[in-house]
């Protein structure tokens, strides 16, 4: 049976949860979507922290015909202090502060960022200048910012 986006989306908000409570930080879901999906707060902090949540099934063809990626789209204007990018088919996350997403993504259009990861190494960018590979992005992951961002262990 297929996943619905917004089941994605909840199955990405759980998984960062998860994660983030193994790290031992707390958090728990907005009630209504303003750009906030999680509040996070751990004891080492001195104050909570938001989360917007992007998630992605799986890799799909960039561009419909292209080499495997996986991408988001984020608001300009999110209010949230971080974003969490998710691959559920790997269950990965990357963390990125709110100004690393402007400077992080390919691509702007209508008041978005578009921010893609090739998980083909094969794939060849056309931007030399910018991260395109999964590989690229391994300082984001959740894992190797945690301390730095939450204070978790």
């Amino acid at each position: 049976m297929a996943l619905t986006a917004a089941q994605v989306g909840r199955c990405g908000e759980l998984l960062v949860q998860l994660r983030l409570l193994l790290l031992g930080v707390e958090s728990a879901p907005m009630s209504t979507d303003a750009g906030i999906d999680l509040v996070t707060y751990a004891p080492a902090a001195t104050e909570a922290k938001t989360i917007q949540v992007k998630a992605n099934l799986k890799p799909k063809p960039g561009g419909g015909k292209g080499k495997s990626a996986v991408d988001w789209w984020i608001p300009e204007d999110c209010p949230a202090q971080y974003i969490a990018l998710v691959d559920l088919s790997t269950q990965r996350i990357w963390v990125l502060l709110r100004e690393e997403v402007s400077m992080l993504a390919q691509q702007k259009s209508g008041g978005k960022f578009h921010l893609y990861m090739y998980t083909d190494p094969t794939a060849k960018p056309t931007k030399v200048d910018r991260l395109a590979h999964v590989y690229e992005f391994e300082k984001y992951l959740l894992e190797n910012r945690a301390h730095e961002l939450f204070g978790a262990s």
